[in-house]
């Protein structure tokens, strides 16, 4: 199994015979930016290169020979500082970390023999990061301030031994000398001895892992390594889990797979952790399959959430009805064609069959079969079918179901199973067609011939019985959604002659002509396609004053329909709905305007005051002030109406600040755009070498340039429209 992959980034080219003082020394990397250096004293910066689905390259930038001879010890590149320290010659020199021209300000340190930084630290004066110099011939760390243009000591650590190694953690030193490993603080001065080393036998290595832990003669990080050879650096990275896992899936080592997903969980994702299990268990599923363990293997299947048209499609003669899948076989050692297994060994092929009516069975009625209903009821249909579990099958359509009568009726035909396929019109809700099979069963008469009844021909039969015309219409237009405005008008006339019928049983049936009632109402405010002045004319005549308030404002009459609730029909809480139902949708302005219809005509009418009172007091925010104030009587008192006056000012105080407040923040935002336009264009900008055009990526040669509003700098002839705009 291939854990980890190499790649070559970079290799030195041999200069020929003799000794070769140009190898490899030491490597430093900071973002995309490389340091390498050699025993003769060179540093070279080379930037990484990496595209998607190629392999990392260095491309070099600049180079710097130290001096005539001696090695490069040791590099770290400062970022916050733009700096590269450099080891060489037991002395720190200051680089910069893109020119790498020397930073005058900064002087050499000498008799240093390894150094190692803190993190960097932020104030708001100034930022600065702690250098930590490890002196053999002092033995002794001394302790340096590193800022932009200046560093100083500001503390020394003495030690008994020659220092070998060296890492720190905020205030603690990790030091390995010539025989052991010491932690030192050095603010509180204490410290405590580890444990010995073997200098001459072992490589000595004090690093900082993680956060406050030390790594100690370990073999380091595995993320991405870069192995240094005397000519070549080779990048050694860890696979990601998930190849791995597939290689071992690949094997078919699935429990060795599963344990090291298990081992792995905490670093992946939920869904990636929740999909690769999937795989591994359907895996394992396909494995006990083609053995026809087939009780482990379905088990497997639905623990691994296995997609049944996966398995559907292998067998020969059963339909997908799923258009775009794309069947994924599966890759294991033992796997079979079923294809020619029915062909040559049917009863092998019929356990495989069995296991599939099983399977189908068992993830029929669970949210995995509910992703693909058509798929499965087909196929478990054509399974009993080839089997000839005729009785489980009639048991099967009898039942709701979601298998494909186009599919399905032809086979049925095929076997000369008629009264299934009438059992199967029945469950889909095509009675005439079960109907028209009970015929061809009985007459082995072919019906084909004979059109289905129109509606117009069904409802000029059925005029004279109005049970059967109610049921009727209400199929055509609950069910079938009809659009036709005489099938909805014919509907409520009907209802409504049902209603106003002289039947003494009807009328003495209060609770058959309330439900009539509900209908008719329910039928009035959803639909919109039946002929309001048609129904009013019916019902013009009778009590039916709900009704017709709601014809009434369905042709605009609202002022008209709420006098219809107050005064004739005396219900305040209809009045009240009919004004919160008609309103739904619509905006503020209409709103308000039925609400003071509603309280015009309590007003005009005495007895109703209380209602009026009630009604301004519990819908303060449905009424306009100034409307309201418009009507009230003269007479009433502040007490009355305190409630409705509070909130319609709350409510009215509310919006007003509210405008205020969004003014003030659209302001305030405005403000700030222009702050921030004032800073960017008053902001030093410095040119020199290191400037490229943003568009052309050359440099500039003249002082001439443009700044866009993001910050980029760019030739004048490169700033096109576009930039403009």
């Amino acid at each position: 199994m291939e854990i980890f992959s190499s790649s070559l980034v970079f290799e030195k080219v041999a200069v020929g015979k003799g000794k070769d003082k140009s190898v490899i020394q030491c490597l430093e990397c900071s973002c995309d930016n490389v340091y390498i250096g050699s025993k003769d004293g060179v540093v070279q910066h080379f930037a990484t290169s990496s595209k998607t689905g190629e392999r990392p390259t260095l491309r070099e930038v600049t180079k710097r020979q130290m001096g005539r001879s001696g090695e490069i010890s040791q590099l770290k590149a400062v970022p916050v500082l733009n700096h590269l320290l450099v080891l060489w010659d037991s002395s720190i020199t200051a680089l910069n970390m893109f020119s790498l021209e020397p930073i005058a300000a900064l002087k050499k340190i000498q008799n240093v023999s390894l150094f190692c930084l803190g993190e960097p630290t932020v104030h708001t004066q100034q930022v600065f990061v702690e250098l930590f110099a490890a002196s053999t011939k002092r033995r002794a760390v001394s302790i340096h301030k590193v800022c932009v243009d200046r560093w100083e000591c500001v503390g020394n650590v003495a030690l008994a031994q020659d220092p070998v190694a060296l890492a720190v953690y905020e205030t603690c030193l990790c030091v390995a000398t010539s025989d052991r490993y010491i932690l030192h603080d050095y603010q509180t001065q204490s410290a405590l001895e580890l444990f010995t080393h073997n200098l001459g036998k072992q490589n000595v290595l004090a690093k900082q892992s993680v956060k406050g832990e030390f790594l100690l003669n370990g073999p380091g990080s595995l993320d991405g390594v870069f192995v240094v050879g005397e000519r070549e650096i080779r990048r050694l990275w860890q696979s990601p889990p998930e190849v791995q896992i597939q290689k071992l899936l690949g094997c078919e080592r699935v429990n060795e797979a599963l344990t090291l997903l298990d081992g792995v969980q905490s670093l992946l994702p939920e869904d990636s952790y929740k999909n690769l299990r999937r795989s591994i268990v359907c895996t394992s599923g396909w494995i006990h399959f083609y053995r026809e363990a087939f009780l482990y293997a379905k088990e497997l299947f639905i623990e691994g959430d296995l997609d049944p048209r996966e398995l559907i499609s292998l067998y020969p003669g059963m339909t997908l009805i799923s258009e775009d899948f794309k069947s994924q076989p599966p890759i294991v050692s033992n796997a079979k064609d079923l294809r020619n297994l029915n062909n040559e060994a049917q009863p092998e092929f019929h356990k495989y069959l069995s296991f599939l009516c099983l399977y189908l069975k068992e993830i029929r009625n669970t949210d995995l079969g509910q992703l693909f209903p058509q798929d499965v009821d087909t196929t478990l249909f054509k399974v009993y079918l080839e089997l000839g579990y005729y009785d489980n099958l009639d048991q099967f359509v009898t039942s709701r179901n979601d298998c494909v009568l186009d599919v399905c009726v032809p086979d049925l035909e095929h076997h000369k199973r008629f009264f299934t396929i009438g059992l199967l019109y029945q469950s889909h809700g095509q009675h005439f067609n079960a109907i028209q099979v009970g015929v061809l069963i009985f007459t082995e008469r072919d019906p084909g011939d004979q059109s289905t009844f129109e509606p117009e021909e069904v409802l000029s039969i059925l005029t004279n019985y109005l049970l059967a015309l109610v049921l009727y219409l209400e199929f055509l237009v609950n069910e079938q959604q009809s659009q036709m405005e005489k099938h909805h008008t014919l509907l409520a006339n009907t209802y409504a002659s049902q209603i106003l019928q002289t039947d003494p049983e009807m009328q003495n049936d209060a609770t058959n002509m309330e439900e009539m009632r509900q209908k008719l109402q329910q039928l009035l405010w959803q639909s919109s396609f039946y002929d309001a002045n048609a129904v009013y004319e019916k019902i013009r005549s009778s009590a039916l004053y709900i009704e017709k308030a709601i014809l009434l404002g369905r042709v605009g009459e609202h002022r008209k329909a709420l006098h219809v609730l107050v005064d004739k029909e005396r219900d305040e809480k209809a009045a009240e709905n009919y004004c919160w139902r008609t309103s739904a949708g619509r905006d503020r302005e209409f709103t308000q305007q039925l609400y003071s219809c509603l309280l015009q005509t309590y007003l005009e009418s005495r007895p109703h005051v209380p209602a009026a009172v009630d009604l301004l007091n519990q819908n303060a925010m449905a009424f306009n002030l100034l409307m309201v104030l418009e009507v009230l009587p003269g007479s009433w008192s502040l007490q009355l109406v305190m409630r409705f006056f509070c909130e319609s000012l709350r409510a009215t105080t509310h919006d007003r600040r509210m405008r205020g407040l969004e003014k003030s923040l659209a302001r305030m935002d405005n403000l700030r755009q222009r702050h921030a336009w004032i800073e960017a264009t008053q902001e030093m900008v410095r040119m020199d070498r290191s400037r490229v055009c943003h568009s052309c990526q050359r440099q500039f040669t003249g002082p001439e340039f443009l700044r866009r509003s993001t910050g980029e700098l760019v030739h004048t002839r490169c700033y096109s429209t576009n930039d403009s705009q």
